[in-house]
């Protein structure tokens, strides 16, 4: 692989401008047919083979034109102190924002009064009216969410406390300023690094290219292949992450070797050979981590899967093809004025890494006993993981949502918030006796009487839980209600959904992480010609992962530090949370994996003894690595200022995860792992060595690129090996 790749990063090189045109040509392509492509409304969200799915199928096929998976909106009134709702001029007021509600979009399916529905509280302070859309909170448009929120106004004026709550407001993460944040961070942290403004650029170029190409290209595919907005969303996020990771790798390596004195365009094809090697296996894991979505099966998340993968692919190909290419123009600029002035090789300089490898290999026990007590001490909260989905009681105290919660909570208790619609599929005798049944159960707060469809074979019948949504009393209701009931009772509603989702996600965890981690073993088997050094990596992905899952814990759950994040509301942890953090970080800890230790694998197969192998891995890849982490760690604190808790959940996850997975794991545990296996860290048996494919990821074919040695002897002191 790596001669394919040096041959390809110098023909990228020579014709620079033939690459650089077809980059644009794609880049342009791709902005042209999605400007052009019809606006697609989000994919919609659906949970095949659950309960609370056939729920909705069953009211699809027996209720046509309910749209039972349809938005909802709760207006919610509140009278001044003193006075009632029930007042005329109240009366009146709320009759015009019903009417207002009526004509306001052409989504509305209905709207109820709440006067003649007798949705007023007993204390007649406080009165809602329910909204029902033809079409899913996300797949409303902005113009419907505002004649949404215009048509309380007036009753505002006139005196009236008027909130909005339901899932009508559900709206696209706004990311746009944490992308500008990270970048902006991005672009002094590359700065600092390479000391050019050149070096510093190509990485944001290429990247910015890159998710440009991607992101447009699923716009465009977005109608036909029916992908929402949150897809767009994480392709960004990860195309950004990979895309200046691969480049910073590859710019790296192509400095180092002008620094050992060859031409430029020798370095640019060594680079890619070497560097590039890495770089492929590295896209490689990430790719196999978010395809792995899929065995989820739940259609939505496995469309996130896919498309991200193919803007992580994008990103592969472009730091392959277009960044020796962009090296061609930049010429000596892409080296730091000082770097320009010297004459002599820089690369057996000591730095940071250096002495940070040195230090560990004295004391390789004491380092590794650290990182690992420290990042366990962290998991211990994870014990306690519970999952669910985020209600509007988690939102912003100052959001309309939250406000609209607690009014709800205040005048009609809090499992108004999440009513549960159960599904007869029989007779008004089955309906009746199913009511009568579940009115009889703890923590049941009221049953409405049912309603049947036109041919009186099929039942709605709404119950109000004791408890709020998201408590573990409402949960434990629902799956009473399942396990009390006859086979033609199904629960659904929000709150339903919500358990459904979080149990599939959790019976997904295990198998997911035994498909990622096994192909990433397997892979890295390959890349590293060894069986202890991938083990090693996913021991320590997966310490990283539990010890991130237990700070967000106890954070977000326990509320340890809450103020400091902005949580106002603590509760269960996103069910999706584990899968998505695993699918992202294990791609990214797999990235820093590959470049630090390939390096070291490098230097070990062209001559150098274990221990000085690590300190020329950690010299030359110690610094590019904490640039990048520190690149992501800064991507993803952009989320935490969020005022979405699963958006500030996500940020302050993926920021903590990567921070203890460079800085505990790589940088700390890997090579004090390494120092105390030392020649057997690269062991494998001879009939595996046979079986696996040779990909010479080191370059050892390209010959001559062995990595100095200035500092061997002092290294061979050291380590004594």
């Amino acid at each position: 692989m790596a001669t394919f790749l040096y041959k390809l990063g110098r023909f990228a090189f020579r014709r620079r401008r033939l690459v650089a045109l077809l980059w644009v040509g794609l880049f342009a392509l791709a902005g042209v047919a999605a400007s052009s492509a019809p606006t697609a409304a989000s994919s919609s969200f659906s949970i095949p083979g659950t309960e609370a799915q056939k729920a909705f199928d069953l009211l699809e096929e027996r209720f046509p034109g309910t749209s039972a998976d349809g938005a909802t909106a709760r207006v919610v009134f509140k009278a001044p102190d003193g006075e009632k709702m029930t007042d005329p001029a109240h009366r009146a007021e709320v009759g015009k924002v019903v009417a207002d509600l009526r004509s306001g979009s052409d989504q509305v399916a209905s709207v109820v009064d709440p006067y003649q529905a007798k949705a007023v509280s007993r204390d007649g302070t406080i009165a809602y009216t329910q909204v029902s859309y033809k079409v899913s909170g996300m797949e409303l448009t902005d113009k419907d969410r505002e004649a949404l929120t215009e048509a309380g106004e007036q009753a505002k004026e006139a005196g009236l406390t008027v909130e909005i709550g339901g899932d009508a407001l559900l709206a696209a993460p706004e990311t746009g300023a944490s992308e500008v944040i990270g970048v902006g961070v991005a672009a002094v942290v590359l700065v600092i690094t390479f000391g050019s403004l050149v070096a510093a650029g190509l990485p944001l170029l290429t990247a910015i290219i890159g998710v440009g190409i991607g992101v447009s290209t699923i716009t465009a595919l977005a109608n036909t292949l029916d992908l929402g907005s949150t897809t767009a969303t994480l392709a960004t996020m990860i195309g950004l992450a990979v895309g200046i990771d691969y480049a910073l790798f590859i710019v790296s390596r192509y400095r180092a070797e002008l620094a050992e004195g060859r031409d430029h365009e020798e370095a640019a094809g060594r680079a890619t050979g070497t560097a590039g090697s890495a770089v492929v296996f590295a896209g490689l894991t990430v790719v196999i981590a978010l395809v792995g979505l899929a065995v989820v099966n739940i259609p939505m998340l496995s469309k996130m899967g896919f498309a991200a993968a193919g803007t992580v692919a994008i990103a592969v190909l472009i730091a392959l093809t277009l960044i020796p290419a962009l090296l061609g123009f930049a010429g000596k600029r892409v080296l730091g004025r000082k770097a320009r002035k010297e004459t002599a090789p820089a690369g057996d300089k000591p730095n940071m890494g250096t002495r940070w490898a040195r230090f560990v290999l004295r004391r390789p026990v004491a380092v590794l006993l650290a990182g690992v007590v420290g990042l366990g001490a962290v998991a211990v909260p994870a014990a306690s993981l519970e999952m669910g989905l985020p209600d509007d009681g988690s939102q912003p105290t100052s959001t309309t949502q939250r406000k609209a919660y607690d009014l709800l909570s205040e005048g009609f208790g809090p499992g108004f918030n999440g009513p549960l619609l159960i599904v007869v599929d029989g007779d008004k005798a089955a309906a009746e006796g199913t009511a009568k049944d579940i009115a009889g159960l703890d923590g049941v707060a009221a049953v409405t009487p049912a309603t049947y469809n036109k041919a009186g074979d099929t039942a709605m019948i709404t119950v109000i839980p004791e408890d709020r949504p998201s408590s573990k009393e409402t949960e434990d209701l629902v799956r009473t209600i399942r396990d009390t009931t006859d086979d033609n009772v199904h629960v659904t509603g929000a709150t339903a959904m919500n358990i459904d989702f979080s149990q599939r996600m959790n019976d997904a965890l295990a198998p997911y992480l035994a498909l990622v981690v096994g192909l990433a073993f397997l892979l890295l088997m390959v890349v590293f010609r060894s069986v202890l050094v991938p083990l090693k990596a996913a021991l320590g992905f997966l310490l990283s992962v539990v010890a991130a899952l237990g700070a967000v814990v106890a954070v977000f759950q326990w509320g340890w530090l809450g103020s400091l994040f902005g949580v106002e509301q603590t509760g269960p942890i996103m069910s999706m949370m584990p899968i998505f953090m695993v699918g992202v970080v294990f791609g990214l800890a797999m990235d820093y994996e590959v470049f630090l230790v390939t390096r070291m694998r490098e230097a070990f197969v062209h001559g150098e003894r274990p221990g000085q192998a690590i300190v020329t891995g950690f010299r030359h890849g110690a610094r590019v690595v904490t640039a990048a982490a520190v690149i992501m760690i800064a991507v993803f604190a952009g989320f935490i200022g969020s005022g979405e808790q699963m958006v500030k959940m996500i940020g302050f996850g993926l920021a903590i995860a990567v921070f203890f997975d460079a800085f505990v794991v790589r940088m700390a545990i890997v090579p004090a792992v390494l120092a105390l296996l030392g020649g057997k860290a690269w062991w494998l048996p001879r009939w595996l060595d046979r079986v696996l494919p040779s990909v010479d990821v080191e370059g050892e074919k390209l010959g001559g690129a062995g990595a100095p040695a200035g500092d061997g002897g002092k290294e061979r002191e050291l380590v004594g090996t």
